[in-house]
This record gives structure tokens, sequence and C-alpha cells, in this order.
């Protein structure tokens, strides 16, 4: 990859200059109270924990630690220190690891001290989260780790669970991998179905019309068309400088991927080239050894799974 790719890279992605406290302090936190309601809520309804109130009485204390029962990378722990924070009453935790980290089966993460019947209506909830970011942070650091010898970047897409963007695209960056956009409303992406009525010869004037409008009406961060061959490559290539930002190839093979890269490089090595489709932990070295600049991976939010975790009372 070239050096001017490299960095119109950087510029294409969402809090790519954050540290990870800053993308959970920009892209989480502004949400998270809201969400936290709704998830307790969705457990507790109106009557609350009917086993917790009918066996546990109010004033039993209780020390517990939060472990992980597998290896992974986690991620989600500050989401569960603030709802402890928020429903937790008189609860008192330390964390005993950052977002991030690299876990052992067995290793401790939180450690809890409090009543009983407070801690236990949170139990669940705080295990299922913690449980899934850390799957999609886990996920995503097998992916960056296949792509590592690579000037490739695995980048996520919009295929999250609804209600949990914005908690599984950071628990990405806890895995090491990199945003792609945060929704419909911050990037432009052009697919297939946009551009299913034109014919080929009028791609090029619908594209730079749409483009400049796009960027005329909006603070899109980029501007990427997708295409599914070379004769649609080529188009794009031919635009004037600065009219599309990338361009993603979709669904080829890696033989058909290098051809690609090396139109890019020799007309347009400022241009940006993204692979997708059916991207597999088998097949994205291979992916990544064609020279594309990032590779979307819808694999590691829809097919992540979740790492076990669970409360251990001392």
């Amino acid at each position: 990859m070239s050096p001017s790719s490299k960095n119109r890279s950087a510029c294409l992605e969402p809090y790519a200059a954050s540290s990870l406290t800053e993308v959970y302090d920009r892209l989480v936190a502004p949400h998270l109270d809201a969400q936290i309601d709704s998830w307790l809520a969705e457990d507790l309804g109106e009557d609350g924990d009917l086993t917790t109130d009918a066996f546990v009485p109010p004033d039993v204390e209780a020390r517990a630690d939060l472990c992980c029962r597998e290896p992974g990378i986690l991620s989600g722990l500050p989401v569960v220190m603030r709802m402890l924070q928020l429903r937790g009453g008189l609860i008192r935790c330390e964390a005993l690891a950052v977002d991030g980290d690299e876990l052992r089966a067995g290793d401790r993460v939180l450690e809890l001290v409090g009543p009983l019947a407070t801690i236990l209506p949170l139990e669940r909830t705080m295990l299922n989260l913690l449980g899934r970011l850390s799957g999609v942070a886990t996920t995503t650091r097998r992916y960056v780790d296949a792509v590592k010898s690579t000037n490739a970047h695995v980048v996520d897409t919009r295929k999250t669970t609804p209600g949990l963007r914005r908690l599984e695209k950071y628990a990405v960056r806890c895995g090491g991998g990199r945003l792609h956009r945060i929704g419909l409303f911050d990037g432009v992406l052009v697919k297939d179905n946009h551009l299913g009525m034109l014919e080929q010869a009028e791609l090029a004037m619908a594209v730079e019309t749409a483009a400049l409008a796009a960027r005329e009406t909006s603070r899109a961060l980029f501007v990427e068309i997708e295409v599914d061959d070379h004769d649609q490559l080529k188009i794009l290539l031919g635009l004037p400088e600065g009219t599309i930002d990338a361009v993603l190839l979709d669904n080829m093979e890696p033989l058909e991927l290098a051809r690609a890269v090396a139109m890019r490089d020799t007309t347009r090595p400022e241009m940006l080239l993204e692979a997708s489709g059916g991207v597999r932990l088998d097949t994205i070295q291979a992916i990544a050894e064609t020279g594309v600049d990032r590779i979307a991976v819808g694999a590691i939010t829809h097919s992540a799974v979740q790492v076990d975790f669970g409360l251990d009372l001392k």
C-alpha cells in the first residue's frame, strides 16, 4: 500500500486517531444510561426480581468476583461499572482488568462488595453484556491476527445487533479492528441496489453528480462506490481526483483483487480499495496479500460467539 493510500485510509475511519478510552467516551457513553435502563427493565419488569426478593434478606453482605471462564479479549467492563454506579446502590466495585486485555480462563475482571440482594438482580445483564462484547472483540482479534503480516486493515460493517451497534463497534476497536461507518448518516456507500437502474455508460456521470451533491449537502466522512467487475472499476478510476475516496470490491476472488490493485496502483495510487463479501478466517490472509487496503468482515459482529463469564460469590 502506498503512503498516500495509507494516509487516506486513516482519514476515512471514524475515531481513527482516538484512543480506546476516547472511542468509548464519544461513541458509547452519551447513549449508555438510557440503554442501561432499558436492559434492566427488560429483565426486571414492573415487579423486580421475584426470586431474590423471596429468598435473600436485604441485609446480607456479599463479596463476589466477576471472572472469565475461557480465554478471550475483554470488552464492556466500563459498561458494567456504569450500570453498577447507576443501579448498584451500596455496591462497591474495583476493576481488575481493562478493555482490550487478553484474558485467560479464571481471570478476575471485577470485584464486587455489597448487598447480595442488589447484586443478584444485575448479575445476568452484566454477564450478557460482557460476554457479547468480549465475543466481538475476541473474534475481531482473530481476524486482525490473521492479516498482521500484511498492510490490510480489518474493518467492521453495519451487520450488528439492533440497539447494540455502538457497543459492538466499540468492541471491534477493543479487538484491534477498525470502524467503517457508524451508520447511514456519516458516510456515503453506494451499492449495487443504488445503481441498479443505470446502464454502464451512465455510471461515471451518475457517480460524479451524486458524489458532488453529497459533499455539498452533508458532512459525509467519505464517498465509496461498490463495483462487481474490473470494467466498473476502470470507469471509477477515470473520474476526476477527489470525486470518490474509496472503491468497494465486492465478492472478488484473490486473483481478481490483485488485478484491481494493479489497476489502482498504475492509475490512481491514492484511491483506497476495500474487499468485502463472505470473508472467512480461512480466506482473509489470501485476500489481504492481494494488496487491498481494507477488508470488511461482517462475521466479527454477526457471527461472534459470546465469551463465558461468571459471578463467583465468596
